[in-house]
């Protein structure tokens, strides 16, 4: 079984993929590599690749993760045997996205901005009306935010202002894919999961009911079962 390099997005830490990692960390060697310690999605990939076992491996991105996950499989295609991109999308940050996003930079750098509390601003955005009351789901989400920390969130930010355009990378994915998402996702809207599935050759494409952006916390069960039977096509096709 090859093992898996995890991914986390913006204000997220291990966390965000710990009921993917408790389900088959006995099955095979699961690395989840910070998104918010390196600025970039070329020196994240880079550094993230270098705590990879030697050999092939599988990688999967969650959101922001998603980004880094791209730059991965271009930078170390020939050791990729799957590639899987939860809530998010392919598309370099638009305008209005940059500008949104240098915003809350600014406010960061200003000192304006408690982390905690921009998580708690947040939870109407990233989860679905029916999971906004759940505690379990809501004081994870606050307390990996602050684990973050600011200057972490900024890094992140820069790193997602000055993504690539990654739409033409799909084309070159022959390996076997998992594309997931939520239905009601607000950060990344459905349409991006679609449009990213429409590209790649060999992937499968779930979208999980009752559910915004943060599907390893929101839809566990659903989650688990979609990168299982990812991670089985990905064992199984080489």
């Amino acid at each position: 079984m090859y093992p898996l390099l995890l991914l986390p997005g913006l204000m997220n830490d291990a966390r965000v993929w710990q009921s993917v990692v408790r389900e088959i960390e006995h099955e095979r060697t699961c690395v989840v590599f910070p998104t918010h310690q390196e600025e970039g999605v070329e020196n994240i990939a880079a550094a993230a690749i270098r705590t990879m076992p030697p050999g092939p491996f599988c990688v999967a991105g969650f959101s922001l993760g998603g980004y880094v996950a791209l730059e991965v499989f271009r930078q170390a295609t020939d050791r990729i045997k799957g590639l899987a991109l939860l809530s998010t999308g392919s598309r370099s940050e638009s305008e209005s996205g940059k500008a949104f996003r240098q915003r809350m930079i600014d406010a960061a750098r200003s000192g304006s901005n408690n982390f905690a509390s921009a998580a708690q601003s947040f939870l109407p955005r990233v989860l679905h009306p029916n999971h906004l009351g759940e505690a379990a789901i809501t004081s994870v989400l606050t307390d990996m935010a602050r684990a973050v920390g600011s200057d972490g969130f900024i890094r992140q930010q820069l790193t997602a202002i000055h993504r690539p355009d990654s739409l033409s990378t799909l084309e070159q994915v022959h390996v076997p894919a998992l594309v997931l998402c939520g239905a009601e996702d607000q950060i990344a809207p459905a349409t991006l999961s679609k449009e990213m599935a429409q590209t790649i050759q060999d992937v499968e494409l779930v979208i999980l009911p009752d559910c915004g952006h943060m599907v390893t916390l929101e839809q566990p069960g659903g989650t688990v079962a979609a990168m299982r039977h990812w991670l089985q096509r990905s064992d199984s096709a080489f």
